[in-house]
């Protein structure tokens, strides 16, 4: 009986443990959390990136739509312009007006407004359709070039009279993983990217009004 004792003894016994780097490689305790760790990081990269290209793409068309809605103040003469009427708005009173249009996404301070670096608002009137410029202007020919503002104006016209009104703003890029995708001014001196160029444009005829 004593004999059969020891036998059961004998195999219910643990075995040895590994010791050393066999039990290190042998353990899974961790293993979860390891993994997480390396892989957080290109996960919120990518995270981040369709986070803020979604947001970018929603202020282009925040900006395309505050463009339509000032279009069709100035043609149907609810804004006018030099006009001696209550509805004359100066360049400072519109852009205040087409901030707030935008303020959901967009926030411009009071010296943007008075010296823009950031939205820029071109609108005037031209003779016919085919006067009215059709690429944004830049100070090269470079398709990624800075953008050239010095032909801005505001000086829309009267009734039936021929418009453009365009919009321009720099959004600022974030994460670096799409910087190279959905920016569009590059930086001449080879210094990285930042901005993506939002365009919104209006061409359209005053309406006769009184």
């Amino acid at each position: 009986m004593s004999h059969l004792n020891e036998i059961a003894l004998t195999a219910t016994e643990p075995r040895d443990k590994p010791r050393g780097w066999n039990r290190l490689l042998r353990s899974r305790d961790g293993a979860a959390a390891i993994e997480f760790a390396i892989l957080a990081i290109p996960y919120f990269m990518i995270v981040f990136a369709i986070i803020e290209t979604f947001v970018a793409f929603t202020a282009e068309q925040l900006v395309s739509s505050a463009v339509d809605t000032f279009a069709r103040k100035l043609r149907t003469g609810q804004i006018t312009y030099n006009m001696g009427r209550s509805t004359d708005m100066t360049e400072v009173q519109f852009r205040t007006a087409f901030c707030a249009e935008v303020s959901i996404l967009i926030s411009c301070s009071a010296t943007e407004i008075s010296t823009p670096k950031l939205l820029y608002i071109d609108a005037r009137s031209f003779k016919t359709f085919a006067d009215i410029p059709t690429t944004i202007p830049r100070v090269s020919t470079s398709a990624y070039a800075d953008i050239d503002p010095t032909s801005f104006k505001y000086a829309p016209g009267g009734a039936k009279s021929i418009n453009m009104l365009r919009a321009y703003y720099r959004w600022q890029i974030i994460t670096d993983l799409i910087r190279p995708y959905i920016t569009n001014i590059r930086p001449s001196n080879g210094s990285l990217p930042t901005d993506f160029l939002i365009v919104g444009t209006a061409a359209f005829q005053n309406e006769d009004y009184p």
